[in-house]
């Protein structure tokens, strides 16, 4: 009976150890989002250069026209005023208006800042479709680029502390797909396996070349942008931002992935043999 009671101090010893001062001190700093002050300089910097654009941006447009143009929507309503507000300037400065678009969806994309779709359906109903993927492709390749150069610089203690569970997951499945890493990179940019946030934060850390994350990211986001700019062109009918990815649209964008990440199955399946 000697064995139990001298595991049962064991545990109680440390518990009481776990209720120490010092242990308390130690969980509280790990609940702190961990940058250190040069990291969060850094970060800052970035985000202050970006600020500093789009402010020079907009001093480049008509003061008549602020209290129209300079409001993000956060609804389909907001977004269907500012699509009417937005319609003379867009087609009278075509030119400033995608400077300031694209520069607005960089600076989110880059900083994370959710919101996106809702310029993605913009795009649709002031330009189209063709030039509305072409815009909101280029852009979304953009802000993804530079999210991952900023994650690269700053991004690994950050991604450590928000996703730890999802970082290691994602860490394995790119070291058993090294050599097809462009079909798996694909296949998570076409389908919503993954956020895409979290896969421009992440690629940098777990080592994704950037030419890859870069090819994955240009083609991959074709499918999808494809379907929210169509669906900007009847911005008036669309009751609800869930409604543009229904179960339908869902099976044929993971339709698209299985054909690029098929491949790499096969290949697996005849290692294994």
């Amino acid at each position: 009976m000697a064995p139990p009671l001298r595991i049962a101090i064991v545990r109680d010893e440390e518990t009481a150890a776990d209720d120490t001062p010092t242990a308390k001190k130690t969980l509280r700093a790990e609940s702190r989002v961990p940058l250190t002050r040069w990291e969060a300089a850094a970060a800052a910097a970035v985000f202050l250069i970006f600020a500093v654009g789009l402010f020079c941006i907009f001093l480049t447009m008509p003061e008549a026209e602020y209290d129209k143009i300079l409001r993000l929507p956060r609804n389909l309503s907001d977004l269907r005023v500012l699509k009417n507000n937005l319609a003379v300037y867009a087609r009278d400065y075509q030119a400033k208006f995608v400077l300031g678009y694209c520069s607005i969806y960089i600076f989110m994309q880059t900083f994370m800042i959710p919101g996106t779709i809702f310029l993605s359906l913009l795009a649709g109903a002031l330009f189209g479709v063709i030039k509305g993927v072409i815009l909101v492709v280029f852009s979304a390749t953009s802000g993804a680029s530079s999210c991952y150069f900023l994650s690269k610089l700053i991004g690994r203690p950050l991604v450590s502390w928000m996703w730890p569970e999802k970082l290691r997951f994602f860490q394995a499945e790119i070291a058993k797909r090294r050599e097809r890493l462009l079909n798996y990179m694909l296949f998570l940019r076409i389908t919503p396996s993954l956020p895409n946030t979290f896969i421009n934060l992440a690629s940098p850390i777990v080592d994704v070349p950037f030419r890859i994350f870069f090819l994955a990211t240009l083609v991959g986001l074709v499918p999808a942008s494809y379907i929210t700019v169509r669906a900007g062109l009847a911005l008036g009918d669309l009751k609800s931002v869930r409604d543009l990815y229904d179960l339908k649209t869902l099976a044929v964008l993971f339709l698209i992935g299985f054909v690029f990440i098929f491949p790499t199955i096969l290949k697996r399946k005849r290692t294994y043999e």
